[in-house]
């Protein structure tokens, strides 16, 4: 049981997993699609695809937006750089070397580079306006989340609790941080945010992390969650979700564990409040998004903490990350519709949907759009229709 959860590649089947284990009456029941009369359509501006996709497999590989180009890659190995006004392919590599490369962390864009993971833990670092392989480093870890780069550093959080910095010009290893894996934990890991020469990170075993980037000195560890619970599934307490920085403050949360908002001046703690989550949060500046364990969206206010709504219509749909578009908040999930709601109230305003495959990553906005990805690897630029 514990070999399973630690290697499930199944998304759809992972939080089922953990439930069904508990009890035979844990039965998670998905909720039926909400009924929304939507106020606006989209309009599809073009459409193309990026090999398989990434199919079933539980995957945080996203696409990205930088130089002018957008950036989509498959589990499989294609990677592509995009026109955004036409979708037209402006070049292809397929990173395959000798072995199928399971592509499952990033895609970053940096320093005249993109940089993507995989789950064979090789770190690859393509030429943005050539796709041209500069190099590819192996770590020995799964890439799950999403590389980071700052201080001519691509730093990696990696599924055996290290936080690995590369040299972004070569790929050499230049620290490494360890930290306590549990036997029992999520398939996943929290990508990191960097901010004023300080790295954070959150944990396997329930803590948000914070180092110098230069050096790669462990500055601090802060408690997210604690294990609590008969059984160890009930003591899961993963730091997966991506710290969110707004200002001077720093916002984390666990999964069984608590929502905490983290003065970075001081390095205490602004306030707590109990929510559960192993997905990233969303922001519009004034107002945090969260995703809960049982995919409820809350609205929480980031000065206080207060929670303004709570839309708990697409329990257990498999929600990813909600994202802010135009005024609105939106989420895709596992049957490939999109949802869209009023950020002041929780209420649905639109619904559509996409790609009867399904949708396993956010979409990314645009400057006259948004881009969704499928998980058979359709890439679709979209627009609301005025």
């Amino acid at each position: 049981m514990k070999s399973l959860l630690k290697k499930v590649s199944l998304g759809v089947l992972t939080l089922g997993i953990l439930a069904g284990c508990s009890s035979e009456e844990d039965t998670i029941v998905m909720a039926p699609l909400p009924s929304v009369s939507s106020q606006f359509e989209p309009e599809q501006l073009w459409e193309t695809s990026v090999g398989d996709g990434v199919s079933h497999y539980f995957s945080r590989l996203a696409p990205t937006f930088a130089y002018d180009k957008i950036f989509v890659a498959s589990r499989d190995g294609v990677v592509k750089a995009l026109d955004p006004a036409t979708g037209n392919e402006l070049w292809q590599i397929d990173v395959v070397d000798g072995s199928q490369p399971r592509l499952s962390g990033g895609l970053t864009a940096a320093y005249s580079k993109v940089f993507v993971g995989s789950e064979n833990g090789d770190v690859i670092a393509l030429n943005e306006q050539t796709g041209e392989e500069l190099w590819r480093t192996a770590i020995q870890a799964e890439v799950l989340s999403t590389p980071i780069a700052d201080a001519g550093l691509i730093l990696l959080n990696t599924g055996n609790g290290a936080l690995v910095a590369l040299d972004q010009e070569t790929g050499e290893s230049r620290w490494t941080i360890s930290t306590e894996v549990p036997n029992l934990t999520l398939r996943g890991a929290s990508t990191p945010v960097a901010a004023s020469g300080g790295v954070f990170w959150g944990t396997a075993s329930g803590r948000l992390a914070a180092a110098i980037v230069e050096r790669g000195q462990l500055l601090w560890q802060q408690p997210v969650g604690t294990p609590k619970g008969a059984t160890e599934i009930d003591r899961l307490i993963d730091v997966d979700a991506a710290p969110l920085l707004l200002g001077s403050t720093l916002y984390t949360i666990g999964f069984n564990g608590q929502l905490i908002a983290i003065d970075l001046r001081s390095g205490q703690a602004s306030w707590k409040r109990n929510y559960s989550s192993a997905t990233d949060m969303g922001t519009d500046g004034s107002r945090l998004f969260v995703v809960t364990d049982k995919d409820h969206l809350v609205a929480v206010d980031a000065r206080s903490g207060t929670e303004l709504w709570q839309n708990t219509a697409l329990e257990y749909r498999q929600l990813t990350a909600p994202v802010v578009i135009d005024d609105y908040l939106v989420v895709a999930d596992t049957l490939g519709y999109l949802h869209w709601l009023n950020r002041d109230t929780g209420e649905f305003v639109a619904q559509q949907l996409i790609d009867g495959s399904g949708i396993a990553v956010a979409p990314i906005r645009l400057s006259d759009g948004y881009l969704v990805v499928s998980r058979n690897g359709d890439v679709k630029k979209l627009t609301i229709k005025q």
